[in-house]
């Protein structure tokens, strides 16, 4: 099979599962680039041409897995545009607390939270990106979620139901102890 025909066919699909990981179209882009050119040297390797999707999607995922652990350390941007005041005053909700708030938080549960709530990033690559094991993120994601239940209850006089989940109307910005 030619490249070219596997670029038009999949290079679309393969594009948007890389962004889904990296969540950086630029770092996605490049990604792509050396994955075919994984898959333009190595396409004669493939037996079973019917299994083709699937090789090309382990090669991206492998790649990504490469790309993560040579950025060992991680690189938590908060864009500064989530907490600007955007000129007309606009309805105050729950979301205007949660960056606030994740950023009071304890160093450790602050990074795998902005990594995986924030920046979207599956709990096996934020333990890979912070250079932890699986286990201590979804350890430390689930603290830093329930300190910032703590948070809302705190700043927000929001309660939790039953099932444990957090319930209660939000105030106004000239109101909350996290944003007023």
């Amino acid at each position: 099979m030619e490249t070219q025909l596997i670029w038009s066919q999949f290079s679309e699909a393969l594009k948007k599962f890389i962004i889904s990981k990296v969540k950086d179209e630029t770092v996605a882009e490049d990604l792509l680039q050396e994955i075919f050119i994984k898959i333009h040297l190595k396409k004669e390797t493939l037996q079973k041409k019917d299994r083709l999707k699937s090789w090309l999607f382990a090669i991206a995922n492998n790649a990504i897995n490469d790309y993560f652990k040579k950025h060992n350390k991680p690189k938590i941007e908060i864009n500064d545009n989530l907490t600007e005041d955007k000129g007309e005053p606009q309805d105050h909700d729950a979301k205007d607390c949660l960056l606030p708030l994740i950023l009071n938080l304890p160093k450790k549960y602050k990074e795998v939270l902005l990594l995986t709530d924030i920046k979207g990033l599956k709990q096996a690559a934020a333990a890979t990106e912070l250079r932890i094991t699986l286990t201590a993120t979804k350890s430390r994601v689930q603290r830093g979620r329930d300190l910032l239940k703590q948070g809302f209850m705190q700043c927000c006089d929001y309660t939790l139901d039953e099932n444990g989940h957090l319930k209660g109307e939000h105030k106004d910005s000239s109101e909350c102890k996290v944003c007023g």
